[in-house]
């Protein structure tokens, strides 16, 4: 019972999202069948229309039996195939535009009738006289018959929320084919009051989240490596989510960040997907045989002359018992990690999920660096400042946050999950430029 209980909210979620889904589907298989009699209504185009409709059903149920029940069989290559150009990406842009699609038509549409409403009341005065004076009036001429068969004001409020419904597909198509290789690099300035001299200037390069796949590719990772090392930071911090669901890749992955060099060393912390793999071990002493090293609930001075800072990682924690096999759970975040900070010094936080970041002001981390949100991925802030997949597990979405002197930054990483696509949060390398001075 205890068990029932505590999945009893996902299932119900689960149950909504469903409907939802069967839904959207009706709707616009509906849609593209009126579209099609309107578009081919001769009775000459009669085969055309069945052959249309038995080559339509077939792919769709093809692309929807490979997103359910396909895609997870597969392992995941690091190269683009055949399968998931033709497959995994179509399904992923039907899959987001139909939803999302069918939700804005919804909504346009309650709008549209609200407003009906309202036209019908107001103008209810005026259609009346004119009943009364076409009633009396002469028969109505060819040109007026044609005018009064014009589209209704409802069918335009119809058209106009289809119309709406639509732009989630246009969405969808940027998202997969440019918003994900849209790479952006951002250096925000980073002002450290007790900042060694030594260390003003001094540049951290930060990669998260690659998601190695066929839609991040070793090929890609690579260019993000040239562009990193040409940027020629002093240190590179890698804050974790090295591969997705498959731990055969994470050899591929470490591949492909080996070329990265900084004089100051290549460092770097795991998130949640290394648990899930169980590849925490494994991808460690790869990354320790190219020289990395990825600190575990452990630290590293890094000196400069006589000063130095103190650089310290952790694993990926979450309070959230409720995940995938309860991954990274802890009753208090960082409690590893107490006895790490050395006092009198600057102290650099690497911790793949960002809710870590109130104990690390609480403890006294001048900065944190995380991941974890491919900041929302799908984020449509830029309609509301609530519309962020990401805000149902943090309020740290993405960039630039301070609290008691502590501050953090959460990079919005490299690759994508589930969906492959990228729509108002492109992929991020950043460059922190630590300055002596105040925030």
């Amino acid at each position: 019972m205890g068990r029932l209980h505590h999945w009893g909210p996902f299932l119900f979620i689960a149950a909504g999202l469903l409907a939802l889904f069967i839904a959207s589907q009706i709707f616009w298989l509906w849609k593209i069948r009126e579209w099609k009699q309107q578009l081919f209504k001769r009775d000459r185009y009669r085969w055309l229309r069945a052959g249309l409709d038995v080559a339509g059903a077939a792919v769709y149920l093809l692309l929807i039996w490979y997103g359910f029940f396909g895609a997870h069989r597969a392992h995941s290559p690091i190269t683009m195939t055949p399968t998931n150009a033709l497959l995994h990406a179509p399904f992923s842009w039907w899959f987001f535009g139909s939803l999302l699609g069918f939700l804005i038509y919804l909504v346009a549409r309650s709008l549209g009738l609200s407003l009906e409403l309202i036209l019908a009341v107001v103008l209810w005065p005026f259609r009346a006289r004119h009943k009364r004076e076409s009633e009396s009036a002469t028969p109505l001429s060819k040109e007026d018959a044609t005018a009064s068969a014009r589209p209704s004001r409802r069918d335009f409020f119809r058209q106009a929320a289809t119309a709406a419904g639509l732009v989630p597909f246009a969405g969808a198509a940027y998202g997969i084919l440019y918003g994900r290789l849209n790479l952006k690099i951002t250096n925000p300035r980073i002002a450290l009051p007790h900042l060694p001299r030594a260390f003003d200037g001094f540049r951290i390069l930060q990669l998260s989240d690659l998601h190695i796949g066929p839609f991040m590719t070793a090929r890609e990772i690579s260019k993000i490596v040239e562009i990193s090392n040409r940027a020629k930071p002093d240190l590179i911090a890698l804050t974790g989510d090295f591969v997705t669901w498959d731990a055969r890749t994470q050899y591929a992955v470490v591949e492909a960040l080996a070329p990265l060099k900084a004089p100051y060393g290549v460092w770097g912390c795991l998130g949640n997907h290394e648990i899930w793999t169980h590849t925490e071990d494994s991808i460690t002493r790869l990354f320790a045989a190219r020289g990395f090293r990825i600190l575990r609930q452990a630290s590293a001075v890094i000196p400069e002359g006589r000063d130095s800072i103190n650089l310290v990682g952790v694993d990926y924690e979450t309070e959230n018992a409720f995940g995938h096999f309860r991954a990274g759970f802890v009753h208090k975040y960082l409690a590893s990690v107490e006895g790490l900070l050395l006092p009198g010094m600057v102290n650099i936080l690497m911790s793949h999920n960002p809710n870590t970041f109130d104990r690390a002001a609480e403890l006294g981390f001048d900065l944190s660096l995380a991941g974890h949100t491919h900041g929302g991925q799908v984020n449509l802030e830029f309609l509301h400042a609530d519309i962020s997949p990401a805000r149902l597990v943090t309020r740290y979405v993405e960039g630039w946050f301070g609290k008691r002197g502590s501050q953090l930054y959460v990079n919005r990483g490299i690759g994508t999950i589930g969906l492959p696509m990228r729509i108002g949060a492109p992929p991020e390398i950043t460059i922190y430029h630590l300055a002596r001075g105040t925030a």
